[in-house]
């Protein structure tokens, strides 16, 4: 008999605090933007904000998973939850103080992406340790559609927040969030088996072992990283381009709400579709974002650009849970935050290379042949890895399980309990 995981109390508590910690981040990137431009006039002071919180993040995340698989992922949840709560309460009362400091503001930011670099790869051990194979891929599911509902709601209530009490409620929203968060947090049990003492070098070497070893994964995460420098370049050079040739600012409005409504479908169809190659399957779905690329390219219509970026989204919806329900199933446990830290790394990474890249090579070749070049780039990446043997022969089969390395590198996953995840 099919329960469904939010039957499960535990993930319940897991999806209801991470559900609120969304809205409550949804909320505060709009806040941020105008509180400091309020505050400064100053796009200076946006981006070294801004900067202050990704560059921790990205250091520190696999030195978070090694954390999260040493310790139980319960208590680095909890207490990364409490941790970000204090830096947002923080950043609120300087802005209703009515004179903000940008030091302080920054330091804060600082403190809450060092945080978030422990919480990211905590996750999905704890989303493994709570739900039961056969019901996992449902569960991302259910957590890659609360993200794409809060990204949809979070500007109408940033604005109603700005408008009505300002900015810095915004960011005590969040504060609030991430406290309610970690009181759920508090009463879920997880089992942990905890790590042999060893030397932190070790642990970081076998977790970057785990990943070397499949041929699936380390390919699969460098079309992954393609993705994201692509993404990156659509950002960068699309709003120009929609303001200039598609019919101005609510052109570029009106993509990007496209893409939040398919990241909603593709969440929702994961949680419905069963496929028999998922790493296949959400490879091919990540390389949809060559459409948009080639549609602004052109560029085409906007109807069909905005039409173009809703399919390609609708593809990372899709993957999202099915990737996190195939590592929950396949990567041993012990492991599991080390390996996701990586995966996070070289997804995270690849964007700022991509912020980087895109005004070069639309200097050098025009912004059509940059996007047309990146274009080719995202399909050809997620294409190409159906060409690794790994990738080929993942298969999951209902009812049974297979703990080790199938020919060629592949692993299969571990569906238990009579259906395929």
């Amino acid at each position: 008999m099919k329960t469904g995981p939010l039957r499960r109390r535990a993930f319940r508590r897991v999806f209801l605090g991470r559900s609120l910690s969304l809205v409550g981040d949804a909320v505060v990137p709009a806040a941020l933007a105008l509180a400091l431009l309020r505050a400064t006039g100053s796009v200076s002071s946006l981006a070294l904000v801004l900067g202050c919180a990704m560059v921790p993040k990205l250091l520190l995340l696999p030195v978070g998973g090694v954390v999260a698989d040493r310790f139980n992922a319960r208590t680095v949840a909890v207490a990364t939850d409490l941790v970000r709560c204090a830096a947002q309460l923080l950043v609120g009362l300087q802005l209703l103080g009515g004179e903000p400091s940008v030091g302080l503001i920054a330091a804060a930011e600082v403190v809450g992406g060092a945080a978030s670099a422990f919480a990211t790869p905590a996750l999905s051990p704890l989303v493994g340790a709570t739900v039961g194979a056969e019901d996992r891929q449902r569960a991302n599911s259910l957590l890659g559609t609360a993200g794409s509902v809060a990204r949809l709601g979070g500007p109408a209530l940033a604005g109603l927040l700005i408008w009505s009490a300002g900015p810095g409620w915004a960011f005590i929203l969040d504060a609030v969030t991430f406290a309610a968060s970690a009181a759920l947090l508090l009463g879920v049990r997880v089992a942990h088996a905890p790590l042999p003492k060893r030397s932190f070098r070790s642990d970081l070497l076998e977790g970057w072992t785990e990943v070397r070893s499949r041929d699936w994964y380390w390919t699969s995460l460098i079309a992954h990283g393609v993705w994201n420098l692509t993404a990156a370049v659509f950002m960068v050079l699309g709003p120009a381009i929609a303001v200039r040739s598609l019919g101005g600012e609510g052109a570029w409005v009106a993509v990007l709400q496209s893409g939040s409504i398919g990241v909603l479908v593709g969440a929702l169809l994961a949680g419905r579709l069963r496929v028999r190659r998922p790493v296949a399957a959400g490879n091919l779905a990540a390389g949809l974002y060559a459409l948009p690329l080639a549609a602004l390219a052109v560029p085409a219509p906007a109807p069909v650009v905005i039409g173009a970026y809703g399919v390609a989204m609708a593809g990372l919806g899709f993957l999202g849970p099915v990737w996190e329900t195939t590592l929950q199933n396949t990567i041993p446990e012990h492991v599991l935050a080390r390996v996701v830290s990586y995966d996070w790394l070289m997804s995270l990474g690849a964007m700022p290379v991509g912020y980087l890249l895109a005004p070069l090579a639309a200097s050098a070749w025009g912004s059509g042949a940059a996007l047309a070049a990146s274009a080719l780039l995202v399909g050809g990446a997620c294409a190409a890895t159906l060409l690794v043997p790994g990738v080929r022969r993942f298969l999951v089969t209902a009812g049974e399980r297979h703990p080790g390395p199938q020919p060629g590198g592949a692993r299969t996953a571990e569906p238990a309990r009579g259906e395929a995840a």
